[in-house]
């Protein structure tokens, strides 16, 4: 074993590294943290496995998606404010320009009958995976009656009801909160899920029993003028967006800034909301689009919540805020500001809240407002799932009539067979995109 830790990483080597990720960061959050585990505290050793995980149960807390914001983190606490922005700017750069092509590509050539049979192969699959994400996170969160009661009344209140989205949220946390604190027992997360700091390790170049750097010490003055400088960030680009005259980039502004504010318990959790903004309530997108949004969100690296980056781009495009004749350009300027917006309030919550969390290690009292928030988002994935189930199975039914039309016999054949692919032999998501991509694609053709 080791007993020397490594030397500190220089900028240009973290720079590097977190670009390196950027383009690998498949497999949605779980994929995402495992790769940073294995590089920086198995391999590197920049910081140690209890910090890991302290660092990894603060984000958890927080809207937004708690891979990129542990990049945040993890940057910042080896190299100040600087390091925490480039680390989450590339973790999602390489994202944004790949599903941007990958828009542009979709809203070109999305009528071609290849590219359509594509897309009606990974349709299904994403039922299927939407599904396997209640089933795998039910499985891992609904450890009691309360619990599993929680989950199912989140589910009737969005599918009988049509509760909205932050209402239950907030329910959610609200119940977690007191249940913590009159029935513990029912909340208790067991240190969160994530394994244990490991025993007899090799020195990290952070440490559990290393003191906080100067700059992770907790100052009011630095927070304040930290929230002031974000405060004016967002602002002065909401004017911007004002001045120039356009609406539709000013709505996604204000859209995007509520959604990520939403985003507790991961994107599947909030894209019913973002479903409703974007396809009911301003006509960015259509439903379908959405779906096909989605699809092209699960093949690329980089949080899923990148999806609004799709619907981003499909509205500016849609609505030609440029004119007929800069498509493209009104794309990139849409899929901007639903990224800008929806990622700043992480960068916020890190570099503010950082701090004070390395002050405050293992007092920590968070987790059971997060167990009861984390319960209802089952119960409204479950819902996503059966949503775009109906769509998929049944795509000429209406609200009127939800089961007219005649079913899609083989989008529910690919629906079922992705599904248990995914839970039966634990396949890839991306293989299971790609296979079922492909069974589009040869349907497409010989018909």
């Amino acid at each position: 074993m080791n007993a020397q830790p490594p030397a500190h990483p220089s900028f240009r080597e973290a720079l590097l590294y977190w670009l390196r990720l950027g383009f690998i960061s498949f497999g949605g959050p779980a994929g995402q943290i495992a790769l940073m585990h294995a590089e920086l505290v198995e391999r590197r050793r920049w910081i140690s496995e209890g910090r890991f995980l302290h660092a990894l149960n603060y984000c958890m807390v927080l809207p937004g998606p708690e891979a990129q914001q542990l990049a945040i983190y993890l940057g910042w606490l080896l190299h100040r404010t600087w390091g925490g922005i480039v680390a989450g700017t590339l973790f999602v750069l390489p994202s944004l320009l790949i599903l941007a092509a990958l828009s542009w590509v979709y809203l070109t050539f999305g009528d071609v009958p290849a590219v359509q049979g594509l897309f009606d192969g990974i349709k299904p699959a994403v039922v299927a995976i939407v599904a396997f994400a209640a089933w795998r996170i039910g499985g891992r969160a609904l450890k009691n009656r309360v619990l599993q009661a929680m989950a199912a009344l989140s589910f009737i209140a969005l599918f009988g009801f049509d509760v909205p989205f932050p209402a239950i949220v907030l329910a959610a946390g609200l119940i977690g909160a007191v249940g913590g604190r009159v029935a513990p027992q029912h909340f208790q997360t067991g240190g969160g899920g994530h394994g244990t700091a490991r025993a007899g390790h090799a020195p990290a170049l952070i440490d559990d029993d290393t003191p906080a750097p100067p700059h992770a010490r907790f100052r009011w003055g630095r927070l304040l003028a930290l929230l002031a400088v974000a405060i004016a960030l967002w602002a002065g680009a909401m004017a911007l967006l004002a001045a120039q005259g356009q609406p539709v980039l000013h709505d996604m502004g204000a859209f995007f800034t509520k959604a990520a504010l939403l985003t507790f318990g991961g994107a599947y959790a909030v894209l019913p909301y973002v479903y409703q903004g974007g396809v009911e309530t301003f006509g960015w997108l259509s439903g379908p689009q959405m779906m096909d949004g989605l699809a092209l969100g699960e093949t690329t690296p980089g949080p899923l919540i990148m999806v609004v980056a799709f619907v981003g781009f499909v509205g500016a495009w849609t609505k030609a805020i440029f004119g007929p004749d800069a498509l493209a350009l009104a794309g990139m300027a849409g899929a901007g500001v639903a990224t800008f917006f929806t990622f700043l309030p992480s960068f916020v919550f890190i570099l503010a809240g950082a701090p004070l969390v390395e002050s405050t290690r293992g007092k920590l009292q968070f987790t059971a407002p997060l167990t009861g928030i984390t319960a209802a988002v089952v119960g409204v994935i479950l819902n996503l799932a059966l949503f775009f189930g109906w769509h998929v199975v049944w795509p000429r039914a209406t609200a009127a009539a939800p089961f007219s039309g005649g079913v899609e016999v083989f989008s529910a054949a690919v629906a079922v067979v992705a599904f248990v692919a995914l839970w039966r032999y634990q396949q890839d998501i991306v293989k299971v995109l790609a296979v079922c991509a492909g069974m589009g694609l040869l349907r497409s053709l010989m018909g």
